[in-house]
């Protein structure tokens, strides 16, 4: 049978080593501040990220310096992830903001590197809980037909489907929506959709048929003439214009 990786023996003598040394963990407590800071929509949080994860104490995961910092970025980022869902980031774009920024730690080869994006990571996790602040808080309704909405994008919506999700009654709930963000809910969808599909053209290779289709565009030409109306540019030329390597 093959022997625990963690075990009574290998913890006791782990604690030695560190006694030995002077090594230690930061505390919990120590750990914690810069997510709290973060969750609060301090601006000292970047500040005390990069102070906690630059100094000696963060933990020893592995003997090659840069994978041992590729592995603490990985820890802290799935805690930014966590802490700024918690403050109101809508979650699918906590998570697909960490897919990328590990994606792009992955391709980094020395520890200054790896520990300037953990910087811009945290950055761009505080502006995203600043911005939720912000926003005017809307009923409970409105926010479940806004996640519904937003978890729903690749497939036909209609206010039906988010009365029943609601509990509501169709017209009550159109009336609620517009009075509380000014759209239709057909137009809070269509935008939605929109910003999307935007996303996709700038970051992803998927073709503008596929984005169109993916989406819950009835089709092609349908893809094409909303995403013009919305943007001024059809989506192919929006593509040329703006899409990005990284």
């Amino acid at each position: 049978m093959a022997a625990k990786t963690v075990d009574e023996k290998k913890l006791r003598y782990m604690e030695f080593l560190h006694r030995e040394t002077g090594d230690r963990h930061h505390t919990n407590l120590e750990d914690m501040r810069q997510f709290e800071l973060l969750r609060a929509g301090d601006p000292e949080a970047p500040e005390e990220a990069s102070r906690i994860f630059s100094s000696d104490l963060p933990g020893h995961v592995s003997d090659d310096p840069v994978r041992n910092c590729k592995y603490l970025f990985v820890a802290a980022i799935t805690m930014a992830c966590r802490t700024a869902m918690a403050a109101g980031m809508e979650a699918e774009r906590a998570y697909n903001s960490s897919d990328l920024y590990i994606l792009r730690m992955d391709q980094l080869s020395s520890v200054e590197e790896v520990r300037a994006l953990h910087r811009e990571m945290f950055e761009f996790y505080l502006k995203e809980v600043q911005a939720q602040a912000k926003k005017q808080p809307y009923p409970r309704p409105v926010v479940q037909c806004m996640d519904y909405i937003y978890e729903h994008l690749h497939e036909r919506i209609t206010v039906a489907d988010l009365a029943e999700h609601t509990g509501l009654s169709e017209s009550y709930l159109s009336v609620l929506f517009k009075r509380e963000t000014g759209d239709a809910i057909s137009e809070y969808i269509m935008g939605k959709r929109i910003e999307a599909a935007e996303n996709m053209l700038k970051f992803s290779d998927y073709s503008c048929a596929d984005i169109g289709a993916t989406l819950a565009f009835s089709s092609q030409s349908h893809f094409i003439r909303a995403f013009k109306a919305h943007t001024g540019l059809t989506p192919k030329d929006y593509r040329n214009k703006f899409f990005q390597t990284h």
